[in-house]
């Protein structure tokens, strides 16, 4: 007997509201067209946009871009809770700042949210035993954000960081769920 099963599609409707919400800023200003497809709308997942913004902002003459993707893809396939954080943080941040009005902001524009989740796939890093890449993304991440978050702390889910200039977490903190930092 021959079964068909059919294909269960998931459902991610912080996903899907984000693409909605990408589609109508290209349209509304195509000036930002190229950046909006490449950094979003090219991706089947949050996870992978995530993956691809988190190389093209670290990347540097030291670490190149396509390395720190294949970085962070292995550790979003290897740990399916750094998306779930992240989409708690997107949620978080859309609203509690009220300068926020699409979830697509924090993951284009804002600083904090960017640093934030570097910091989590340096956490993977160094809680997988690779302290150095995990250094790596910590420093970078410093010097590109003004944002330094040791790789060892320890920081839960729906994070808002207004602004997060000088913002440092040492290796020590806790942070837990539902934390807003002004």
């Amino acid at each position: 007997m021959n079964k068909q099963m059919a294909k269960v599609t998931t459902v991610d409707p912080v996903w899907t509201q984000i693409c909605d919400e990408a589609r109508a800023a290209v349209r509304d200003e195509p000036l930002l067209g190229a950046l909006i497809h490449a950094g979003l709308l090219h991706h089947p997942t949050l996870e992978r946009a995530l993956a691809y913004r988190f190389s093209m902002k670290l990347a540097s003459a030291e670490m190149s871009e396509q390395l720190l993707r294949e970085i962070a893809e292995e550790a979003f396939a290897a740990d399916p809770a750094l998306g779930q954080a992240a989409r708690a943080d997107l949620v978080a941040v859309h609203e509690r700042d009220p300068a926020c009005h699409r979830l697509i902001q924090p993951l284009l524009f804002f600083k904090g949210f960017q640093a934030l989740q570097s910091y989590r796939i340096a956490h993977w890093l160094f809680t997988n035993g690779r302290r150095d890449m995990a250094y790596f993304v910590q420093m970078r991440t410093s010097e590109l954000f003004g944002v330094d978050i040791h790789p060892g702390a320890k920081i839960g889910r729906g994070i808002m960081m207004d602004h997060a200039h000088s913002i440092v977490i040492g290796e020590t903190a806790v942070v837990g769920d539902n934390v807003s930092m002004l």
